[in-house]
């Protein structure tokens, strides 16, 4: 079993950064791939970015070049550094874990934090 908790989400405006945390339980944090996702209201829950085991990582066409995902494995913690923000990006961000390598659906992730709210205004 794993526990994710997110921080890091706040009111920002467009052009601004921020950095988002997930701070997970559990001695095999590691093994685990780490994704986030992201849900606005009314629209489904869209993959942002993923970092595999082994340091891997993958992005949305929306975000590459912008987000950069990476994980502390010390601290069981996985960050999402957010930069040259639009309004677009407004939406509630979720950190999930999968036992497998890596995935772009949130189906494939077993594990899910509570969310925390990103807010970027023009």
């Amino acid at each position: 079993q794993v526990q994710l908790v997110e921080s890091g989400g706040g009111l920002v405006q467009a052009g601004g950064s921020l950095r988002l945390s997930c701070a997970a339980s559990g001695r095999t944090f590691s093994s685990y791939a780490m994704g986030w996702f992201r849900q606005a209201p009314g629209k489904e829950r869209d993959f942002v970015a993923a970092i595999t085991s082994g340091d891997y990582t993958y992005y949305a066409d929306s975000v590459k070049g912008r987000f950069t995902i990476s994980r502390d494995n010390a601290k069981n913690t996985v960050y999402l550094q957010m930069n040259s923000l639009k309004p677009e990006d407004t939406a509630v961000y979720y950190c999930a874990a999968s036992p497998r390598y890596y995935g772009s659906s949130p189906y494939e992730y077993d594990y899910w934090g509570q969310g925390t709210q990103v807010t970027v205004s023009s």
